[in-house]
């Protein structure tokens, strides 16, 4: 890598936040480097032929409603660059024991009206927060140390989402399926059903499915990385990679260096650049849950009891709020479950790109304790097979990721936390650590943009995106 060239920035990392603080940069006119250690840019949106020749797996996400309702990545051309979503018929499916399943439909009422007892319950939470949802998500997916420019519609969907969502759901539904409809939709962020704020996750995935849906990128997830590197290029940025930084003494001179990586990353790199107490704070940063993920190559799609199942990209295994809720308990406390919750994304019954004809891809994972080696094969597929019998027939071949797989794929994953740390009230407020301006350290010039930065983990580029607003207003 040259280092006798000048930018006005450097980004190391290239995940939906470093590509989109890079971006943001560039459109403000300035030049900006984006270094990327692994052979392709993308982090968590990398695809690849993990089983079979021809079969496509998402390596981490898979799943994009956060993505098509971002804010930043809704302003970019990103569909000239390559990028298609495909929706499927129904964003989300909850199977159950009876061969039954909800449907999280892309209509508040087609929802609703499976619900029975809390029909009208459904419609009077979602139909105004889905309203609503052009304003809170500015909001949302911003520092929360911020006053609101829309307190009204923020007290809507504060008051509920500030709740643990057992209490949410039970005090809301009367229907167990209703209940357990929100506590799958709580499993993405990877705390207990009874943290406080945890309900909050419920109603943002809810809504989205509502406003925007929950698509997938033709072609694999890489495809909105490509696009989104293609369109930096398109800027006049210039991207490295195969280059893993170790030392921010590698780097060329620049006025700013923006670090798509987690904090005990940045303190690796950036070492006595920074004051020691703050050192330490990230040091005490915490990581959540890992993940273990198993890729399917399929002789033919996933033979779930209930039809409506064949509707979604996304399904939720895990028939009730008390199943998930102790799946999830089990796993906070350092333990396995015996009967993980376990996602599940089909995409190729909607993307005919991802397998050779008549064949077909699924993507799986549970959550197991961070850094946890233990095989969850036989689990996830009991969990699956439950739902849908036959499941084992159907599988050609099939791919495995632990922790610490996760880890060696991207750093940033420590413990296999896909999320950038621990979600939960302290570490949303505190993200990575208490300060103003949450991306800048207390050395000039070099900020943190990545996950463990408000908001959170999701494909969404906004932590990115504040943080390059940040080095704009401070650095130039």
């Amino acid at each position: 890598m040259a280092t006798s060239l000048t930018y006005d920035a450097v980004v190391i990392g290239s995940g939906p936040n470093g590509l989109a603080a890079a971006i943001t940069l560039a459109r403000a006119q300035k030049s900006v480097l984006l270094i990327e250690a692994a052979g392709s840019i993308g982090g968590g949106m990398r695809s690849a032929e993990l089983t079979l020749p021809g079969f496509i797996h998402d390596i981490c996400s898979a799943i994009h409603p956060l993505g098509a309702s971002s804010p930043f990545f809704r302003e970019l051309p990103l569909h000239e660059h390559g990028l298609e979503w495909i929706h499927s018929p129904a964003p989300l499916a909850h199977p159950f024991d009876d061969g039954m399943a909800l449907t999280l439909e892309k209509s508040i009422d087609a929802t609703a009206d499976q619900l029975a007892r809390d029909t009208k319950t459904y419609r009077r939470l979602m139909t105004p927060l889905v309203n609503d949802w052009g304003t809170l998500v500015n909001m949302t997916l911003a520092p929360l140390l911020r006053f609101p420019r829309h307190p009204l519609a923020l007290t809507r969907f504060g008051i509920p989402a500030l709740l643990p969502l057992q209490t949410f759901a039970k005090t809301l539904f009367r229907e167990e399926r209703t209940r357990a409809l929100f506590a799958g939709l709580t499993g993405h962020s990877m705390l207990t059903m009874g943290h406080i704020v945890s309900a909050s996750f419920s109603l943002v995935l809810g809504i989205l499915g509502h406003y925007v849906g929950w698509p997938i990128a033709k072609g694999g997830s890489q495809k909105l990385a490509d696009a989104l590197g293609s369109y930096f290029q398109s800027l006049g940025g210039e991207i490295v990679t195969d280059q893993r930084v170790t030392s921010i003494q590698e780097l060329p001179s620049a006025r700013a260096y923006l670090f798509d990586t987690s904090p005990r990353q940045l303190v690796e790199i950036v070492g006595d650049k920074l004051p020691i107490p703050y050192q330490n704070r990230l040091q005490k940063y915490r990581y959540g849950m890992g993940v273990f993920k198993l890729d399917w190559a399929l002789s033919e799609p996933i033979p779930w009891k209930a039809v409506a199942c064949s509707r979604a990209a996304t399904l939720h295994i895990g028939p009730t709020l008390r199943d998930i809720a102790t799946s999830e308990k089990t796993i906070w406390q350092g333990r396995h479950a015996e009967k993980p919750y376990v996602i599940v994304a089909q995409q190729s019954l909607f993307d005919r790109t991802r397998a050779p004809d008549g064949k077909h891809t699924a993507w799986g994972y549970c959550h197991v304790p961070n850094g946890s080696t233990a095989d969850m094969t036989e689990a996830v597929e009991n969990q699956i097979e439950r739902f849908a019998p036959g499941f084992r027939d159907c599988i050609l071949a099939h791919h495995r990721m632990n922790t610490a797989d996760y880890q060696t794929y991207n750093p940033n994953y420590l413990g296999g936390d896909i999320n950038g740390g621990v979600q939960d009230i302290f570490q949303l407020v505190m993200r990575p650590t208490l300060r103003l301006n949450p991306y800048s350290t207390p050395t000039k010039g070099i900020y943190l943009c990545s996950s463990s930065t408000p908001p959170g983990g999701g494909v969404h580029g906004m932590c990115g995106y504040h943080a390059a607003n940040s080095v704009l207003k401070e650095m130039f």
